[in-house]
């Protein structure tokens, strides 16, 4: 898939339209035919699943540039509204006290669909950033102590510019365009309101990381060597991910992406970053031996 930095260097000239198989009746809803996928070298992902959301991004993305046109929708967006989670799922809401020693039984599952209204109505309403809109490969964890959830977390694919990660891993563009896919950030972190249970946090970022890994991999076919966060030193400083031994790196710049382009906020995050396995570095960069 196109970079933004490649994106934005395109010129009429120098962008292969001929080689992207693009036929007159292109759909923006529905299947994109497999030579489409092809053309631009990434037919499928890991798991064997045409990259169905990468082609369909890139060819929004060839539209606004005006490099195509594609014809009209055939249904109007459905995502325009947004919900409002009126409806209250059932589950305990028992304040808890003390400390992590009291409580044994913590334990971390995968959300499926039976979970997933409840994970939504939860981010929704006492998450102050809201629910998420995630795309792309993610995964998401709830955290139940005696069977009552006590948090929830997402993670999803990792960002495109973190210079302080980066760097650490040592990769170039090129190997980072392929490899990106093998970093998963921990984009949602909610401990709900009524737990006051010490040292819960780094707790539940500990269990959620120990099957992140096989997570992923029972999901998209392939491993996740490292985790990357981002904290708002504004809100919170970030105690609960140096408890559970995350590495703190660095700085953002302050620049979030919105759409297709990268906008200037001036609110720096704090980077932190958490290997999954000791050769990350090797595994990120190709590196044999």
């Amino acid at each position: 898939m196109f970079s933004d930095t490649v994106l934005g260097n395109l010129t009429p000239k120098t962008l292969p339209l001929s080689e992207l198989r693009l036929p007159s009746t292109m759909p923006r809803e529905g299947a994109i035919s497999p030579g489409f996928y092809a053309s631009h070298g990434q037919s499928v992902q890991p798991n064997g699943k045409p990259k169905e959301y990468a082609a369909r991004d890139l060819l929004l993305r060839l539209e606004e540039k005006g490099f195509i046109e594609l014809p009209p929708r055939i249904k109007r967006k459905n995502n325009l509204k947004r919900k409002s989670f009126d409806q209250v799922p059932i589950f305990l809401k028992e304040q808890l006290t003390g400390s992590i020693g009291d409580y044994p039984e913590l334990s971390t599952r995968w959300v499926t669909s039976q979970d997933s209204y409840l994970w939504d109505y939860l981010l929704h309403h006492y998450h102050y950033l809201g629910l998420p809109k995630i795309v792309g490969e993610h995964l998401r964890h709830l955290a139940f102590i005696n069977g009552q959830v006590v948090a929830c977390l997402a993670w999803a694919s990792a960002a495109w510019k973190v210079k302080a990660r980066d760097q650490l891993i040592g990769w170039g563009e090129p190997t980072k365009r392929k490899n990106l896919h093998l970093i998963a950030n921990n984009t949602r972190f909610l401990i709900l309101p009524w737990i006051k249970v010490k040292y819960l946090a780094s707790k539940v970022l500990s269990l959620s990381l120990k099957r992140l890994g096989s997570d992923w991999q029972k999901t998209y076919g392939h491993p996740v060597y490292l985790a990357e966060t981002f904290v708002d030193n504004a809100r919170f400083k970030g105690t609960c991910y140096q408890a559970a031994n995350w590495h703190y790196v660095g700085q953002t710049k302050g620049s979030a992406k919105r759409g297709n382009a990268y906008r200037y906020h001036g609110q720096p995050k704090a980077i932190y970053l958490y290997p999954l396995h000791r050769h990350f570095r090797r595994f990120l960069n190709d590196e044999k031996g």
